[in-house]
C-alpha cells in the first residue's frame, strides 16, 4: 500500500515517518522547498526524539515532493495533515485543508481506481462530512463512499515521545461512513497492537477534541488545588498522589505548575468553546479551564516579586522556553508571557533552553540568550519554566528560584526557593 501525506509540519512528517518504518512507501507533500530538502537529505523538518533516526533507516521507503498531483496519483490513500491555526475568536482556519482538498479533489477525477482521503489534521466535528466531503466531491465530480473514500483518523502524538504514540498508541480512532474506506484503514494498522475504535467521521473528530479537552481540565483543575494548597500550606504533590490512587480518577496529568502549552491544549478547547458557541451552547467549564490557564504564569512574576519588589534593571535568569520537555516547540509557551510580563518590568532576561532557543529569538530577539544552563544562574533571580532534566544538575545554591515545574534540586538547594502551586 502506498500512502501520501499532504503536511510536512509535526503531524504529517511524524506519520509519514511512522508509517515508512511500518513497511510502506510514503510521498510527503510540503509548499516549503526547505523542509522537502531536509526530508529527502534524511533530516526531519522538526525537532522530534528518535525521528532523524527513523527517517535515515527507512529512507529507501519515504521521499518528500511538492508536486501534490504526482503523488496523489502515484498512491492508495492520501492523509492531509496540514495546519488548522487559531481565527480570532478560538475558531480553526480551514483554508488550509480545504485547499489542500481542492488540489486533491482534481486528482481524484483523473484516478480511476478507488482512493481514498483521510483528514489527519484536527477539526471540528463534521467538518469531514460536510466542507471536506463537498469541496472534494465539488472538484472531483464523483461521490464519496462510492467513487472514493473519504474518513477521518485523529492523532494522539505527544510531543517528545511521538514516535512511541503512534506505534504504540492507547487506541486508534477510525472514523469512515464507508466500510470500503474503514477496512483499509484497518488493514493499514494491523500490525499495530491497539484497541481500534470503529465510528463515525464526526465522532471521531469529537473524540480528538474531548480527549484534549479532558486533559487541559485535569490541567487546570490541578492548578486550581494546588493554589489552594499553597495559601494553606499542603504539597499539592501529595494531595494528587492520594486521588490519583482513585481508579475512577487516575494520576495522569495531575501536574501543578505554570499551565499547559503547545499546539493542541489550548487551541483545541478555544475551538471547542468556539464551535459549541457557534451552534448556541456555551461551554463554562471549558471556559474556566483557559481562564485558570492564562492567569497561571502570572502566578510565578507575582512570586518573583515578594522578594524582588523593583525589577527595574534586574537581572532575570529565565530556564526553558519549550512548552515542554523533548521538543523545540515554543506555541502557546508559558514562556511567552513570562518573558512579556518581565520585559514590562524592566527587567535584564537571560534565558536558555537546550533546542527551543532559535525558535524563541525570532519573536524575542531582543532578549539575552545564554550558552549553557549555568550561565543563567548568574542571573538575580532564576524562573524555571520547563522542566528538562539537566536543570536537576544545575547548583541552586545561593539563588532566588521561582519554580514553574517542580525542579526537585532547586527547592532542596536555592537560598530562596517559591513554587508555583506547592
Amino acid at each position: 500500500m502506498k500512502i501520501s501525506i499532504v503536511g510536512c509540519g509535526y503531524v504529517g512528517c511524524v506519520t509519514g515517518v511512522c508509517f515508512s518504518d511500518m513497511g510502506y512507501e510514503v510521498i510527503l507533500v510540503d509548499v516549503d522547498p526547505i523542509k522537502v530538502e531536509s526530508i529527502n537529505k534524511g533530516r526531519p523538518p522538526i525537532y522530534e526524539p528518535g525521528l532523524e533516526d527513523l527517517i535515515r533507516k527507512n529512507r529507501e521507503r519515504i521521499c518528500a515532493t511538492m508536486n501534490l498531483k504526482d503523488a496523489v496519483y502515484d498512491t492508495e490513500i492520501t492523509f492531509i495533515a496540514v495546519g488548522t491555526p487559531s481565527n480570532g475568536d478560538g475558531s480553526i482556519d480551514l483554508t488550509y485543508v480545504l485547499r489542500a482538498c481542492e488540489e486533491v479533489g482534481d486528482v481524484l477525477k483523473e484516478k480511476e481506481d478507488f482512493s481514498i482521503v483521510i483528514i489527519k489534521s484536527t477539526v471540528f466535528p463534521g467538518t469531514t462530512d460536510n466542507r471536506v466531503r463537498k469541496v472534494l466531491e465539488y472538484t472531483s465530480g464523483k461521490k464519496a463512499g462510492i467513487d472514493f473514500g473519504l474518513g477521518s483518523n485523529p492523532e494522539f502524538l505527544r510531543e517528545g515521545n511521538a514516535i512511541h504514540d503512534f506505534l504504540s498508541p492507547d487506541r486508534i480512532v477510525i472514523g469512515a461512513e464507508d466500510s470500503r474506506t474503514a477496512d483499509a484503514l484497518k488493514v493499514l494498522y494491523s500490525s499495530i497492537d491497539s484497541r481500534i475504535v470503529m465510528t463515525s467521521s464526526r465522532t471521531a473528530e469529537m473524540i480528538k477534541y474531548a480527549s484534549n479537552a479532558a486533559l487541559a481540565t485535569k490541567i487546570s483543575f490541578a492548578n486550581e488545588i494546588g493554589n489552594l494548597c499553597k495559601t494553606i500550606g499542603i504539597d499539592s504533590r501529595d494531595v494528587f498522589m492520594g486521588v490519583g490512587m482513585d481508579n475512577r480518577i487516575s494520576p495522569a496529568f495531575f501536574k501543578t505548575g505554570i499551565g499547559f502549552g503547545g499546539s493542541c491544549f489550548p487551541k483545541d478547547v478555544r475551538a471547542l468553546v468556539a464551535g459549541a458557541r457557534a451552534n448556541g451552547i456555551e461551554l463554562n467549564i471549558l471556559n474556566a479551564v483557559l481562564k485558570t490557564n492564562e492567569a497561571q504564569p502570572l502566578r510565578l512574576l507575582s512570586l518573583l516579586q515578594k522578594h524582588l519588589p523593583t525589577l527595574e534593571g534586574k537581572a532575570i535568569g529565565v530556564l526553558g522556553l519549550a512548552f515542554k520537555p523533548g521538543t523545540d516547540d515554543i506555541r502557546e509557551s508559558r514562556a511567552f508571557s513570562v518573558i512579556t510580563g518581565l520585559i514590562s518590568s524592566g527587567a535584564k532576561i537571560i534565558a536558555y533552553d537546550p533546542v527551543a532557543m532559535e525558535n524563541l529569538k525570532k519573536i524575542f530577539p531582543q532578549i539575552t540568550y545564554a550558552s549553557s544552563a549555568r550561565a543563567v544562574l548568574e542571573a538575580d533571580a532564576v524562573l524555571i519554566l520547563t522542566e528538562w532534566d539537566e536543570f536537576e544538575d544545575l547548583d541552586y545554591r545561593g539563588k532566588i528560584v521561582i519554580d514553574g515545574r517542580r525542579i526537585e534540586a532547586a527547592r532542596q538547594n536555592a537560598a530562596i526557593y517559591e513554587g508555583v502551586c506547592w
